[in-house]
């Protein structure tokens, strides 16, 4: 079992990541930032989660969306793997 305290974690870059689960397949990631992320649409399903906020937003295939920021943020992002 891992315990991550996801308050404390910070990346190197923004949106840099930490690997937390490969289930069966599908990725469990840890990013952070300070920074916005580019429009862009998933190849496959996206489930991503606002730590500070509690905000959880679900992209399907094919749904154009962006990530702005306000201040640092961590985002708990699980897809499928190398999801483009």
């Amino acid at each position: 079992m891992n315990i991550i305290r996801s308050a404390a974690f910070t990346a190197d870059r923004p949106w840099g990541a930490l690997d937390i689960a490969n289930l069966n397949g599908i990725t469990v990631r840890l990013h952070w930032t300070d920074q916005p992320y580019r429009w862009h649409v998933n190849d496959g399903d996206e489930v991503f989660a606002v730590l500070e906020t509690g905000d959880v937003f679900h992209a399907t295939v094919g749904t154009e969306h962006v990530a702005h920021p306000l201040g640092e943020a961590r985002i708990l992002v699980i897809e499928t793997e190398g999801s483009v």
